[in-house]
């Protein structure tokens, strides 16, 4: 199954977070930070404006992102986790 969001909304997979500090400290579930580096799976078309046009969407399949603190919607599909939020959630490509 194929996720293709609409409008200006990105499907993005989040990078996994850091188990262990720079110590060396193993962390719980509960104590790790959610990871806001992800990689982009899939752009929709890009947002239609009042005049009918369509502004494309800057992001394409598999930039690194930073997106913002628990922003989207998550789903999973085919046992994947994947995020679905709007281009404006997007914070900065990482190059």
């Amino acid at each position: 199954m194929n996720i293709r969001p609409l409008a200006d909304r990105v499907v993005i997979k989040l990078v996994e977070a850091e188990e262990k500090t720079k110590s060396g400290i193993l962390l719980t579930a509960s104590a790790q930070e959610k990871p806001q580096v992800a990689e982009v799976v899939a752009v929709g078309p890009g947002k239609v404006n009042d005049d009918g046009t369509r502004t494309p969407i800057e992001l394409k399949v598999g930039d690194k992102v930073i997106a913002s603190k628990y922003s989207g919607t998550e789903v999973k599909v085919d046992g994947k986790e994947y995020t679905i939020l709007c281009e404006k959630d997007i914070l900065a490509i990482i190059d």
